[in-house]
């Protein structure tokens, strides 16, 4: 019997389809997180019970692992466990309070799609690495679609919530940055974010910093389990680990900008499930952040003959 030899794995390496497979689910998991977050109000729970069931679910699935996690961060690095510490309680209350002031398809456009802008800045900062020209323009219309979406959204919250939800943005390329740096691997990057997250909403719910329905008793407990799955398990630990797989294998632009293709699902089923409209700015802030970042991702990193770091 004859036999075909298939060409793909060969012509592509297999850390670049992990990382592609790894980004692709990242994308769905980011849509649901920005609809989920949106949505918090009418589940009748706080931002403070949203971050403690968020963190607790992953804290308590990888609990064995959490020795061993403790074991590697006496060789991290403080800026870098800084860096990733961020992703945790910090973006989750930015990104809570800004779907608060905003609409699902902004929060889900807005922090994903400022990502590349903050990481290739930070990048020119912090080591001066160069840009390429399509790059450049590739950013400028992701900044074009933020300004767009800022003039033309309307009501008294829309600028306040579009300033808080660019300092998640930038919150997440900081972390993004420390994702590629760390030496913990993708469940001590979970377990780690969780657990001190986790311990950081209990402290702020028990002394009253941010109300809590859960520790007064009067959350619905089927919708709590329902969000533990959607936030615990889903975002928690699924969107985590894949995020970090696709740092570690595609390095830490591509994953910020392919990343902000989810507010297109977001913007899609927020029509239906939350009731909500697409109008005119919001569709050319879409068109330019999501053009902006397909350009971003398949120009080179940097100018011709010029190398690019990891």
């Amino acid at each position: 019997m004859t036999t075909f030899a298939l060409s793909l794995p060969r012509a592509v390496p297999r850390r670049t389809l992990v990382g592609v497979a790894a980004l692709t689910a990242v994308v769905m998991l980011w849509s649901s997180f920005a609809l989920s977050t949106r949505a918090l109000e009418g589940a009748g729970l706080t931002m403070a019970d949203a971050a403690i069931v968020r963190f607790a679910v992953p804290a308590v699935v990888l609990s064995p692992w959490i020795p061993r996690t403790l074991r590697t961060l006496r060789t991290e690095r403080p800026t870098v466990l800084a860096l990733v510490l961020l992703a945790g309680l910090p973006h989750f209350l930015l990104f809570a309070w800004g779907a608060h002031l905003t609409s699902a398809a902004l929060t889900g456009l807005l922090v994903p799609g400022t990502v590349p802008v903050f990481v290739t800045l930070l990048l020119f900062l912090c080591v001066r690495r160069t840009v390429s020209r399509r790059r450049v323009l590739a950013l400028a219309a992701v900044v074009a679609g933020v300004a767009a979406s800022a003039l033309f959204t309307g009501g008294p919250t829309g600028p306040g919530g579009i300033a808080v939800l660019l300092a998640a943005g930038l919150v997440w390329a900081a972390y993004t940055l420390g994702v590629a740096r760390t030496r913990l691997d993708p469940v001590g990057v979970i377990v780690i974010v969780s657990i001190t997250s986790v311990a950081s909403a209990l402290l702020l719910a028990v002394t009253e910093v941010l109300p809590s329905a859960l520790l007064a008793g009067t959350a619905d407990l089927s919708t709590v389990g329902s969000y533990a799955l959607v936030q615990g398990v889903g975002t928690g630990l699924l969107s985590t680990a894949c995020y970090v797989v696709a740092v570690k294998n595609l390095g830490s632009s591509l994953p910020a900008a392919a990343g902000a293709l989810s507010p297109v699902l977001t913007a899609v089923v927020a029509v239906p499930l939350l009731g909500e409209s697409l109008g005119l700015g919001l569709g050319v802030a879409l068109a330019l952040i999501v053009t902006g970042v397909a350009v971003f991702a398949l120009s080179p990193a940097t100018p011709s003959g010029q190398s690019t770091p990891r």
